[in-house]
């Protein structure tokens, strides 16, 4: 909180009349004792949540093959040490007031839990479907019905995760293995060999609808699981969408718009990651234009420049005015729709 007010900010705050003599030391002294976390992201949390990428790419889809080699009870213990002792320090550093280290700890913890159940699973020798693995690197990289154990699995931890250390991150792990479920429950269903198309399709449904989980539980709850929930669910949708065969003018065009209907969901609900994926896809739309449609143009770039400082422009708007355009949007929805949805409501 001190980071963004100093002494100097109140005394002139006392020179304008806004604040009474001897309230800015108060104040001051009232914005010092807050914790440091709440209002700010800091370089520490970048540390943090780096520092968990490493641990979950090192126990995660960079785990060698000489991993695989050690035994599968040495596995197991190893991955239930980690798990272990993640736990009991995220717990430990929940008590000492660090609330984001105790979370992507526990999210870290969280997202090991594959790697014993799979240990397990090569131990008794059982896998769903009767689709035995052998290497675990594979959990992240193919589409096989013998996952589903692990992936239900790190969706239960995650769950008894959120009671013992409520943190939005731990959400993120859940979703990746939901994702992963889902394309493994869809190979199941339309059976083998599950094609890109196919992979796709899934991907893009199963995206929106945790959009639409998430956009139900967002302002439902103390802390905002929504953040991470959208920024999968987006993903999901969003890489679906983009990977799609748009053989068309129109269906590309289609592409287009939606994703200036994310932009716009951006402002409708204050989710800065809405306007990143759209943003992104609007790009690589008129990237297209450029090299396919208009390749011979010499306008185009000029049009492309006048549309970006044109978009600059809207920035600077929105930023000015931006509870005021959000609030003429959410006029726009029907009652029924934002009494049902508290995060329009913001």
């Amino acid at each position: 909180m001190t980071d963004r007010f100093d002494a100097k900010d109140l005394a002139r705050a006392v020179q304008a009349g806004i604040l009474q003599p001897g309230q800015d030391q108060a104040l001051l002294a009232f914005l010092r004792q807050q914790p440091a976390h709440r209002g700010s992201f800091q370089l520490a949390h970048v540390a943090f949540y780096f520092g968990a990428m490493l641990i979950m790419a090192a126990m995660g889809w960079l785990l060698t093959e000489a991993w695989m080699r050690i035994g599968d009870i040495a596995l197991l213990v190893i991955a239930s040490l980690y798990i272990l002792l993640l736990t009991v320090f995220a717990l430990n550093l929940q008590r000492r007031a660090q609330p984001v280290a105790a979370g992507v700890l526990a999210a870290v913890a969280v997202s090991i839990v594959p790697l014993a159940v799979f240990a397990i699973e090569r131990l008794a020798g059982w896998w769903p479907l009767d689709d035995a693995q052998a290497n675990y690197h594979q959990y992240y990289t193919y589409v096989q019905g013998g996952w589903l154990a692990m992936e239900a699995a790190t969706v239960l931890a995650g769950l008894l995760m959120l009671r013992l250390i409520p943190y939005p991150f731990i959400v993120m792990p859940m979703a990746v293995a939901l994702w992963f479920m889902s394309m493994d429950l869809s190979e199941w269903f339309f059976g083998s060999p599950f094609s890109w198309e196919q992979r796709r399709e899934v991907s893009l449904w199963f995206g929106l609808g945790l959009l639409v989980v998430f956009l139900v539980i967002d302002g439902r709850t103390r802390e905002d699981y929504a953040r991470w929930g959208y920024l999968a669910g987006v993903a999901a949708f969003w890489g679906g969408l983009t990977l799609l065969d748009s053989g068309s003018e129109l269906g590309k065009a289609m592409y287009c718009l939606i994703n200036v209907a994310l932009m716009g969901t951006a402002v409708l609900l204050r989710r800065p990651v809405f306007m990143v994926f759209g943003a992104l896809g609007v790009a690589a739309y008129l990237g297209y234009l450029s090299y396919e449609v208009f390749a011979e143009s010499l306008l185009f770039p000029v049009v492309l420049t006048l549309i970006g400082l044109g978009v600059i422009g809207l920035g600077l708007v929105y930023q000015k005015r931006r509870e005021r355009l959000s609030h003429v949007m959410r006029g726009w929805l029907p009652g029924w729709m934002q009494a049902a949805l508290p995060a329009l409501r913001r």
